[in-house]
């Protein structure tokens, strides 16, 4: 067993530079586009928005397949990855400060699987311009809360494989899905007498 030494909680840190896109700044573009709400405030509209972001993030862990974010910006889902055992160790920093040696989580509530965020916008009836620069950062809420629910039902979750991108997977799905229709559209049409 590794030791475990305690990280420097006083130790100097890099902070990158936030920028907030919820700011008054939106909320003046926001009463320029649509004069019919210029008597909003900026209270009401920062918890609007929050709301918003609350009741999707929530439809993401209640569905099993996730959403498709509107405007058509992608699609948000959590899958079940499993554990690869790789290179950097997934540490309990709780547990190893405590015991003094390196402890590792094992998800063992979860079989050993990991529950992930995933986002894709590459399956969209349009086509995102730079899509491939896009990305997704969820809110620490959306996180604490996979992180807290995932293991009470993590089977239901979708099964991803480590070497598979998410762009094919969605592919497979739509054909799939296609194929479907097509069976239950000849079934329905099957008369065994002709």
């Amino acid at each position: 067993m590794r030791q475990f030494k305690k990280p420097d909680l006083n130790a100097p840190r890099y902070r990158p530079k936030v920028h907030n896109v919820l700011s008054p700044d939106l909320l003046k573009l926001f009463k320029e586009k649509y004069p019919k709400h210029k008597d909003i405030d900026y209270k009401t509209f920062k918890k609007v928005i929050n709301k918003f972001s609350q009741n999707i993030w929530e439809a993401v862990i209640d569905m099993r397949d996730g959403i498709e974010l509107p405007e058509s910006l992608g699609y948000v889902f959590i899958g079940t990855c499993l554990n690869s055992g790789s290179k950097k160790p997934n540490i309990d920093y709780g547990k190893s400060i405590k015991y003094g040696v390196q402890v590792t989580n094992q998800n063992w509530e979860s079989d050993g699987k990991l529950g992930k965020i995933f986002y894709t916008n590459y399956s969209v009836k349009y086509k995102v311009q730079d899509r491939q620069i896009w990305t997704f950062i969820p809110c620490r809420t959306f996180k604490r809360t996979v992180a807290k629910r995932y293991p009470e039902d993590w089977s239901k979750y979708v099964k991803i494989d480590n070497n598979l991108k998410i762009s094919k997977l969605y592919t497979f799905r739509t054909f799939e899905h296609i194929n479907k229709k097509l069976d239950n559209s000849k079934l329905e049409t099957y008369n065994e007498f002709e």
